[in-house]
């Protein structure tokens, strides 16, 4: 059973044809067509909010390039936690914080060793990939 989408891609509309497979994997699937681009758009329809959503925060206040005994978020997502307190002492492979991304969570180690310093995030707050978590000296 085939399905039709329209699927955007770095802003780019496109129209695919998806077959839906079933558990029996025997028969090869037939060709599909290219996916080709979406007719053009006259104007780009305005994001739509959820309900109750937050509003967007205006702008992001760009970190500081990482700085050695900085220890730097490996991906984008949520902190759920951080596992290290101001002036712990830390060993190279200490787990220092997790972060949850796509309703996965990642534990982080440290690559430094010595004195927590500096705390620079906190629980339930958003980062970016490279953004410091701490700093250890």
């Amino acid at each position: 059973m085939f399905k039709k989408f329209r699927i955007t891609v770095e802003g780019r509309p496109y129209n695919v044809v998806v077959e839906e497979l079933s558990s029996d994997a025997t028969e090869p699937a037939p060709a599909l067509p290219a996916a080709s681009p979406a007719p053009a758009l006259s104007a780009a329809p305005a994001p739509v909010a959820a309900i109750g959503a937050p509003p967007a925060p205006a702008a992001t206040v760009a970190s500081a390039p990482a700085q050695a005994g900085d220890e730097v978020a490996p991906l984008a997502g949520v902190i759920v936690s951080i596992e290290v307190g101001l002036g712990a002492q830390v060993r190279v492979g200490d787990r220092i914080a997790v972060i949850e991304a796509m309703k996965m969570k990642t534990d982080v180690f440290a690559k430094h060793g010595g004195t927590v310093t500096r705390i620079a995030v906190s629980a339930h707050e958003g980062v970016e990939t490279g953004q410091v978590l701490l700093t250890v000296g």
